[in-house]
């Protein structure tokens, strides 16, 4: 007859031991993943944008459907027409057009700069961060020469400039922002890759012959991802934000072109006749840049070892 010699605090010592292990063999990204289905607030946010970006790219031509309405047909005699009334759920414009319909087609580009313009920015800045740090010497000195030079300027001054050589059009905004906004991320970058590339798995690499690129693309970009995961999220808020000021300035998206920035910016004239004219763009303006900045949090909270692995 055998017994059984184990004591309740050594059983509790080895199913620790075992939750410990499995949760070290988990990768950061799936720990990441695990933290973020457990942050409400980051799901609610991601969701919102991920629901206002396919109602904005895939919806108007059903809501026009829907309603019988044309984004582009005015008529006098509905305008400002308050919401709700004749088939119209958030009211006319000055010119009678269906402010829904014009919300959408406006969130399009003001979505697509975002998202056009942060990938942009966010590519010239990772490879420029990634080349700086890596290589060192006159290629660094090269790109933090480029980088102050452009961090000297002020970037009204030169979005007016391009306004004034070229029609502000929105392939031509998208280009200018990417341009001016990779910067602060290539700073951030070659902060990283100082402190990456003496790490004791890069010098192992490199003792094995891995070359340059190798070493960058395999070794450094994976452990510089979630940074800049979280840099892109923060840097598409502001471009709505730096939009809507554009076109406050009249260096924006033009007219007849919606954005939500010139929607906002031509409401002001009619905000005694027509004040849901105000209140919608400017309420997308506020919630869609509140919700990046929601999902960047989490995700810098998600890709966070310290954090994730609670």
């Amino acid at each position: 007859m055998t017994t059984d010699t184990s004591t309740p605090s050594s059983t509790t010592t080895i199913v620790r031991l075992q939750t410990d292990e499995l949760r070290k063999s988990r990768s950061l990204w799936q720990d990441a993943l695990r933290h973020l289905w457990r942050d409400r607030l980051t799901m609610i946010a991601f969701g919102f944008l991920l629901l206002m970006t396919l109602v904005c790219f895939f919806g108007p031509p059903v809501v026009e459907r829907a309603l019988g309405v044309d984004a582009t047909r005015t008529s006098v005699p509905d305008r400002f027409l308050s919401p709700g009334v004749e088939g119209h759920p958030l009211g006319t414009d000055h010119l009678g057009r269906d402010q829904l319909v014009r919300l959408l087609y406006g969130g399009q580009v003001s979505l697509a700069i975002a998202y056009s313009a942060s990938l942009m920015s966010i590519f010239i800045g990772v490879t420029l961060g990634l080349l700086a740090g890596f290589y060192g010497g006159r290629v660094d000195d090269l790109i933090v020469w480029l980088v102050n030079t452009l961090s000297a300027i002020p970037a009204l001054f030169l979005l007016l400039i391009a306004a004034a050589l070229w029609q502000p059009s929105v392939e031509v905004l998208v280009i200018v922002l990417a341009l001016l906004g990779w910067v602060g991320t290539s700073r951030l970058v070659r902060a990283e890759v100082l402190a990456l590339k003496e790490r004791d798995y890069i010098l192992a690499a490199r003792a094995l012959g891995a070359s340059g690129g190798r070493l960058m693309a395999l070794h450094i970009l994976p452990n510089v991802l979630p940074i800049v995961i979280v840099t892109l999220t923060i840097i598409a808020g502001n471009l709505i934000l730096t939009e809507s000021g554009l076109s406050f300035l009249g260096v924006g998206v033009q007219p007849p072109t919606p954005s939500w920035g010139n929607m906002l910016t031509d409401s002001r004239n009619y905000f005694v006749t027509g004040v849901h004219l105000v209140f919608w763009p400017g309420l997308l303006i506020m919630v869609t840049v509140l919700c990046f900045y929601l999902v960047g949090d989490g995700l810098r909270d998600a890709l966070d070892p310290r954090t994730s692995r609670r």
